[in-house]
């Protein structure tokens, strides 16, 4: 039998095939870099040197975050916040740390030509600085805004392709400043969490078919001339004018709405109405409740419903009405018999509303409001209630008809009146700091990421409370109530109008 030799001598490293890997690396570095830098390009020549120099200490991305940031989009401003953030401190990585650690000759630009720089950079050519902020910026603003990031993210390719056109990096030192920069960005991610503005998929807009009424024949309107201190009268004058076959009811020489409105729609073939949010959903709901189109002429003081399905003007509605465009719409049922078309709230905002309506009788409206803002800050208390079924302390609690624009309590407008959902939106309170945090969180537009605010898009909700609680809707105080359910009814009023505002 022949015995294993023992091997007793010195061990050599073992570092050829490292040295070969690392030559062979350098080898094609060099060749790909010779490939970029001598092409004879026309584009390359004219687009590669002036888009290295506006990337130079980062100053395209800041015009483009400066840019993004005057926009309407949230999603859009986060993102120029987080680049520039996430730009800085990529910077401060390259260039004074990782270019000490691997420090690496600058390419020979013998032969470059016209794409070569004025001032060719003295410092470490690994890894790529201006790749590095670029890729930084681009992944940072795609985390929030993503059609955003993929543009962005080919300008950082661009971007680094000029560095190697140039002459001042080669292809290793680019790619290398493309994952630092990367992967800084995703550091940031996973330290300040985006915010998650999820797109709702809707279906098509369900448009009945009404016949043309040049003249307004069939029309019966209902017109409150004292809404919108005095707006009411000029309204029903311009409807008298433009649709001269309608019939016109003056509210002011009426009984009660809810009996007017029906024996209105008893002899209408269209329902009109011309008045504040509160009068609009009154009439809307004998409309839903006849089975006829409602016509809103804008005659309140905000007219939200209104604005939201394009009739903010009376030239408007009378548009829709003479070319017959009637869309479907949702409304929203508080416990099966009070009809809802923008919001209800509980907590400040109905003690807000009585405190207006109260302050009104002695002075001018933004005096009351004014007035009405301070009692509620200095007076108001928290409620405790059982929001489906969770018992929540909460001081604000927001409910609206179909989504609203963006996060927190100044949700804006909606984009769409027929998307099938409820918009919940509510503040815990009861926690410390908690002032200084939402503040914190408005201040930096990430309200929607704040452990006290909460948010939910669901078909039905229900509240309820050991005591009774009031129960705003539609600018109205409403009722003390210790339940309240609301119930979405999809796409069941048919308005002159139309369900997109704009495109989100």
């Amino acid at each position: 039998m022949i015995r294993p030799t023992r091997f007793t001598g010195p061990v050599v490293p073992n570092e050829q095939p490292a040295e070969a890997l690392t030559a062979g690396l350098a080898e094609l570095d060099e060749r790909v870099f010779r490939a970029v830098a001598d092409s004879p390009s026309p584009f390359l020549d004219a687009a590669m040197k002036p888009l290295s120099a506006a990337a130079d200490k980062g100053k395209l991305w800041f015009v483009i975050a400066a840019a993004m940031a005057t926009t309407k989009s949230p999603s859009l401003r986060r993102g120029a916040a987080r680049g520039v953030v996430t730009l800085g401190v990529t910077s401060l990585i390259a260039n004074q740390v990782s270019k000490r650690v691997h420090p690496r000759v600058r390419p020979d630009t013998a032969g470059i030509g016209l794409r070569r720089l004025r001032r060719q950079p003295t410092s470490s050519s690994f890894p790529s600085g201006h790749s590095a902020s670029a890729a930084a910026c681009a992944m940072a603003v795609g985390v929030e805004n993503r059609p955003a990031g993929y543009l962005l993210g080919g300008l950082a390719g661009l971007v680094g392709l000029s560095r190697v056109a140039t002459g001042a990096h080669y292809p290793g030192d680019v790619l290398a400043g493309f994952a630092l920069g990367a992967g800084i960005a995703v550091l940031g991610a996973q330290l300040v969490k985006p915010v998650d503005d999820h797109a709702i998929t809707v279906p098509p807009p369900r448009r009945p078919e009404q016949r043309p009424r040049p003249d307004g024949e069939g029309l019966v309107i209902l017109v409150n001339p004292a809404s919108g201190d005095g707006t009411g009268e000029r309204v029903q004058a311009q409807i008298e004018k433009e649709l001269p076959a309608a019939e016109i009811v003056d509210l002011s020489t009426a009984g009660d709405l809810g009996d007017v409105a029906r024996e209105a729609a008893a002899r209408a073939e269209v329902l009109g109405v011309a008045g504040g949010d509160g009068t609009v959903a009154a009439v809307a709901q004998q409309a839903i409740e006849s089975g006829l189109p409602l016509a809103v002429f804008a005659a309140g003081t905000f007219n939200h419903f209104a604005k939201d399905i394009g009739a903010e003007h009376v030239g408007s509605t009378v548009d829709y009405v003479r070319s017959g465009e009637v869309t479907d719409v949702d409304v929203l049922w508080l416990n099966d018999d009070q009809l809802i078309l923008n919001t209800s709230s509980i907590g400040a905002y109905p003690e807000y509303v009585k405190a207006r309506e109260r302050f009104q009788h002695s002075a001018s409206r933004p005096v009351a409001t004014i007035r009405a803002g301070l009692h509620v800050l200095r007076h108001s208390e928290p409620v405790t209630v059982a929001m489906n079924g969770d018992e929540v302390q909460t001081l604000f609690f927001f409910l609206g008809n179909g989504m609203y624009g963006t996060a927190g309590f100044f949700p804006g407008r909606r984009t769409r009146l027929d998307d099938g959902l409820i918009d919940v939106r509510y503040l815990r309170t009861g926690h410390r700091f908690e002032t200084v945090r939402i503040a914190a969180s408005l201040l930096t537009g990430r309200i929607k990421a704040s452990k006290l605010y909460q948010e939910a898009q669901v078909p039905a909700f229900e509240i309820t409370s050991a005591a009774p609680i009031r129960v705003a809707h539609d600018g109205e105080a409403g009722d003390e109530m210790t339940t309240a359910s609301y119930r979405l009814g999809y796409r069941s009023l048919s308005v002159y109008g139309t369900s997109i505002v704009r495109e989100a």
